[in-house]
């Protein structure tokens, strides 16, 4: 199953190193860009790493071929996870076993632009952000309901200052405190 060689109208362009890592990328082997092009093995390497072809092992081209639209669904499942959910290129790297740099080929690959590392605190930032306000107005729901902020707090493993931070958050109308001292006057002989 040997990818049929470039079709092109400059002999120079079929061994360029764009053209050889897009039909690396594709599926060829080295071997068979090697047969293609006929170039030397260690030139077409060396031609795949100045374009920044991620080398892959011979099972990652096994699977690529029994799967050809694998790389294509990898690929648009990273970007759903970087875009989405705000993971970061390491992140997406380890999640499936794959090195930072194809991560970011892959996502690439999928139309996907890729973010600086201020970018990606800002989203994580507003990310957390949102889940706090989800939880305030949880928390107001429930001690509008009648719930204790101590009770409150044990229940979200919360400090209790942290729930009334996120109870005023959420602009909590409170209800009177409690006092648990005497009532002013008592104690008190005339």
């Amino acid at each position: 199953m040997k990818p049929p060689p470039p079709v092109t109208s400059d002999p120079s362009e079929a061994v360029a190193p764009e053209t050889l890592r897009k039909r690396y990328e594709a599926g060829a082997t080295v071997d068979e860009l090697v047969a293609a092009s006929g170039l030397s093995y260690g030139t077409v390497l060396n031609r795949l790493h100045d374009a920044g072809a991620v080398m892959r092992t011979s099972w990652q081209t096994r699977r690529m071929r029994q799967d050809p639209q694998g790389r294509k669904r990898l690929a648009a499942h990273l970007r759903t996870l970087y875009e989405q959910h705000g993971a970061t290129l390491s992140e997406l790297a380890a999640g499936t076993g794959e090195t930072r740099r194809s991560a970011r080929r892959l996502l690439i690959e999928a139309g996907g632009t890729v973010r600086t590392t201020q970018q990606t605190l800002r989203m994580r930032v507003a990310a957390r952000a949102a889940e706090r306000h989800k939880l305030a107005l949880s928390l107001r729901a429930r001690y509008e309901a009648g719930a204790s902020v101590p009770d409150l707090a044990e229940d979200c493993n919360y400090s209790v200052a942290t729930v009334y931070r996120l109870l005023h958050q959420a602009k909590t109308p409170m209800r009177a405190q409690h006092r648990h001292g005497p009532t002013p006057g008592e104690g008190k002989r005339s």
